[in-house]
């Protein structure tokens, strides 16, 4: 922790630019690095332009499930603290976007909703409903959360509804049944209702995390497009209306690989009205699909909602680099105004869970019986943008270089932020300019460079 500590720590009178890096090898981590005054040889140059403007930042972080709360309240206070200052403060990480699941994932340890009935039985007013699961785990992470970070945005996503509400009677398969519909949207109600009044308001919901999958062995369901449509803009969109929530629906919540699905939704009138936005995950399909949306429905907002990394993503190389390339860089380029990874902490066995992924990775990795913290290659992709743009900050134009991926941002006090990654096999000399200021370096193979340029006094 000290070694984020020191990123944190600004001198009194703090340099007009400075960097940070991280290496292919994890041997520098956010490590602060000397640049360099324009380049007298051969280098690629990255121009800024932030003249243009692009999408407004909500923030970027990490799920916090069921099981990284347990994790995290399992820690002695002291040290949970701490953690939570170093994610969540402004001498740490800065993460300012969180989701929540309503009710169980695969990242639980039992398979609950807030309204579970006994098979066979149903309850129709929702005379049982409480998050009561919630109360000594995931709502006190969340509240101490935005007690450090007021500005933290949340949102929430179920896996299913109960279990009682679908057909088949389980939260696991199934789908919705028809006279379910309005039971169902008033479970969202008393849902944001409950939170709200423990101090946590929800700035988003969607209404199925992937709705085009089904899992085998934890909750879940899929749900038609046009049936989605239907419960949106016939059922919960007029019923948070009624409540006068103001918490946004956002449509799909799942890949990249069939953008068709939220466009038919957002093509249904009744429905778009209440939906200012699509959510995407990355687990199949190019990152470019949001950008299709986008292009359909330019009024429409973007987010990304859920990466893990895991088993499948081994090494810094790898895992590393496609992090920053293709979430960090490429959901940031393609209109994403927050981006969130999946699980914020878990063990070193990649639980607890209760079915579905067993080699998933968290943003932190928490050993119960030593209390001890890991922070893992997710951790430092997340802090290459985490810790230097700003909610509100604005995507700026840069120029896009072939083996150089890149963005930038403009943060509400005019200081911008450039964020580059070289994805090819040698050490590539870089030349970033802002207006007339111009800054070099050499990076290496597999290195991601963030970049601060102090707000221009001319």
């Amino acid at each position: 922790m000290a070694a984020l500590l020191a990123i944190g720590a600004a001198p009194a009178t703090p340099p007009a630019v400075r960097a940070w890096q991280t290496d292919a090898e994890g041997r520098q981590r956010l490590a602060p690095v000397a640049l360099r005054g324009a380049p007298t040889g051969e280098a690629i140059t990255i121009a800024i332009r932030p003249e243009r403007r692009y999408q407004t930042m909500v923030g970027f972080g990490a799920s916090i499930t069921d099981a990284s709360a347990i994790l995290i309240q399992q820690l002695p206070a002291a040290r949970r603290a701490a953690l939570m200052r170093e994610l969540f403060g402004r001498d740490g990480l800065r993460l300012g976007f969180t989701r929540l699941t309503i009710g169980a994932s695969d990242f639980s340890p039992t398979h609950y909703s807030f309204d579970d009935m006994p098979a066979g039985q149903r309850d129709p007013t929702l005379a049982r409903f409480s998050i009561a699961p919630n109360r000594a785990t995931v709502l006190p992470t969340v509240q101490q959360a935005l007690a450090i970070n007021p500005r933290l945005v949340v949102m929430a996503s179920p896996w299913s509804p109960p279990g009682w509400m679908k057909s088949g009677d389980s939260m696991i398969g199934g789908t919705l049944r028809n006279d379910a519909y309005a039971v169902y949207a008033r479970y969202f109600v008393r849902y944001l209702q409950a939170y709200a009044q423990a101090g946590v308001p929800m700035r988003y919901v969607t209404i199925q995390n992937e709705p085009d999958f089904s899992p085998k062995d934890y909750p879940g369901m899929r749900w038609p497009a046009k049936d989605r449509a239907r419960f949106v803009g016939g059922y919960l969109g007029p019923a948070l209306e009624r409540a006068r929530l103001s918490t946004r629906i956002l449509e799909w919540d799942h890949n990249w690989d069939q953008p068709e699905q939220p466009e038919t939704v957002l093509n249904d009138p009744v429905a778009s009205r209440y939906i200012p936005g699509v959510a995407w995950h990355c687990y199949g399909g190019d990152v470019a699909a949001q950008a299709r949306v986008h292009a359909a429905f330019p009024g429409k907002d973007t987010f990304f909602t859920e990466c893990s990394g895991g088993g499948w993503r081994p090494g810094w190389k790898t895992g590393f680099g496609d992090m920053v390339q293709n979430l960090m860089i490429g959901s940031t380029r393609n209109w994403a105004r927050g981006v969130l990874l999946w699980n914020l902490a878990l063990d070193p066995r990649g639980g607890p869970h209760k079915g579905g992924c067993d080699n998933c990775r968290g943003v932190v990795t928490i050993d119960p019986v030593k209390g001890e913290v890991r922070r893992e290659l997710e951790y430092y992709a997340l802090g290459h943008l985490s810790r230097f743009v700003a909610p509100g900050a604005t995507r700026i134009d840069t120029g896009m270089a072939a083996d150089i991926p890149n963005v930038a941002f403009r943060n509400p006090d005019g200081s911008i932020v450039l964020l580059a990654y070289n994805r090819s096999d040698g050490a590539k000399r870089i030349a970033a300019r802002v207006d007339t200021r111009i800054v070099s370096h050499l990076l290496p193979s597999g290195a991601a460079i963030s970049i601060l340029w102090n707000a221009s006094r001319g």
